[in-house]
């Protein structure tokens, strides 16, 4: 039931509405968020509670509103408060807002043209996985809603347009879009033998062995001798902050002869050539410089392009059972609660329960999932996973799939294999062909359409 690698798309609206209802399930939270504006368009200085609503648009005889603009710009207002985010002007915002909502009208349009439907039960379900993760009945959900200035028909029409919008990317732009083996082999490539060094971020430690400018012939080579010494050492595994204190004549030998993280061109460009090809861990041959010889160890190597070569490798374990038309997700989060009790309580095993009750077919094995990388689950699954501790139990978690108990056996450190690499690159290649693919058919289906702009009332 827990696809590997299968990831859900979704569209930033559509987290920003999730955002919108865990602020207004946490009055605290919310009352903390402080905007310094009311947002407005452009020209209108009527005051938010006397402004009456009028058409700021029309998209192929369809209207859009004062207010459908104003909602969605507390929306993102609300976001960015959370995130710490400086807040944009109110005109540039209103601009940004008006547009995407034009271009969600044209694609709404378009999947009812097309025969989309979202229906009852689809929305229902949205609903209810909405409250169920936040801890709280749909009754009580629609009251926040109701509180935040939405009517519930209004949050449940913009439930339906992000399911809408959602299934009409996934019909008109992710069969479409192909990463071949030639586009992983050109990148990789190009990354590898051409990599940007102001983006590629580093972090060297040192053995300094300094060589004095009027140091004679003889005692160069016994310099060099020393040098040779540690770097041997070195190479060979040793504590590399223990030689630093044994043999470094460098000012600074705090944090194991370490330089500091940042970009690779702003370290000297011959400690960047000696290092450049090297792993994370590798130590350097010897570096001659005016200043002396050098022993390198690459401590951190990060190139924001490429995937990363090192990750974090989850063991989970699951208990998941499906809705069914005699059992709601609620009455399953009842049971899941109580056998989490029971793991807790130590009157039950955790493996023995999965066996008993997931409906996953991982059932057999105790609900054990084995060993997973970043983004081998679904986003809503991982998230909760990874705020666990090893052998903490998650509270019942709503995915696609249904409802799950969640353990955490354990995490390591691993080293992604070469076939691994090229999977998480064609990922990050298909993203990006995604999103290029859906910008553009946006603007050719906006291109399309018949957009009249409106002046605000006088």
């Amino acid at each position: 039931m827990i696809t590997r690698c299968f990831r859900f798309l979704t569209c930033a609206r559509w987290i920003i509405w999730i955002l919108l209802a865990l602020l207004a399930l946490d009055p605290a939270r919310a009352q903390g968020l402080k905007l310094q504006f009311s947002p407005v368009l452009p020209g209108d200085t009527t005051a938010p509670q006397s402004r009456a609503d009028y058409i700021v648009a029309v998209v192929n005889s369809e209207p859009v509103t004062n207010n459908d603009v104003r909602r969605e710009m507390q929306h993102v207002l609300l976001q960015m408060a959370q995130q710490h985010k400086p807040l944009p002007r109110t005109q540039s915002l209103a601009v940004e807002v008006l547009d995407g909502l034009i271009g969600d009208k044209v694609q709404l349009q378009m999947a009812h043209e097309i025969g989309l439907r979202a229906d009852e039960s689809a929305i229902d379900q949205a609903e209810q996985s909405m409250a169920l993760q936040n801890h709280t009945s749909v009754a009580e959900l629609r009251s926040q809603v109701e509180r935040s200035g939405l009517s519930v028909s209004q949050f449940r029409a913009q439930l339906r347009d992000r399911i809408l919008l959602q299934r009409l990317r996934e019909r008109e732009i992710e069969p479409k879009v192909q990463v071949s083996v030639q586009d992983v082999d050109q990148y990789v490539h190009d990354q590898e033998n051409n990599p940007d060094r102001s983006k590629i971020y580093i972090n060297l430690a040192q053995i300094l062995i300094s060589v004095p400018e009027t140091a004679s012939d003889v005692q160069t080579e016994a310099l060099k001798a020393r040098a040779l010494r540690a770097q041997k050492r070195a190479q060979a595994g040793e504590d590399f902050a223990a030689l630093v204190r044994e043999f470094s004549d460098a000012k600074d030998m705090s944090n194991g002869g370490q330089m500091g993280q940042r970009t690779a061109d702003r370290y000297p460009a011959l400690l960047v050539d000696a290092t450049f090809q090297l792993s994370v861990g590798d130590v350097s041959a010897l570096v001659s410089s005016p200043a002396g010889f050098h022993i390198l160890k690459v401590i951190e190597k990060i190139n924001p392009a490429m995937p990363t070569m090192a990750v974090t490798q989850t063991h989970v374990r699951h208990i998941l059972i499906q809705p069914s038309a005699k059992l709601s997700k609620a009455a399953i989060a009842t049971k899941l609660t109580e056998l989490k009790k029971r793991v807790v309580s130590g009157q039950a095993d955790f493996a023995d329960l999965a066996r008993d009750y997931s409906h996953d077919a991982s059932a057999a094995q105790g609900g054990d999932l084995g060993w997973a990388n970043p983004g081998a689950f679904v986003p809503e699954f991982e998230e909760v996973m990874n705020q666990l501790a090893p052998g903490e139990l998650s509270d019942p978690l709503v995915s696609r799939f249904g409802v799950h108990l969640i353990q955490l056996v354990e995490r390591r450190r691993a080293t992604l294999g070469r076939a691994e690499q090229r999977e998480a690159v064609r990922h990050l290649l298909r993203e990006k062909k995604l999103d290029e693919a859906y910008r553009a058919w946006v603007v050719d289906l906006r291109g399309r359409a018949y957009v009249e702009m409106r002046e605000a009332p006088q």
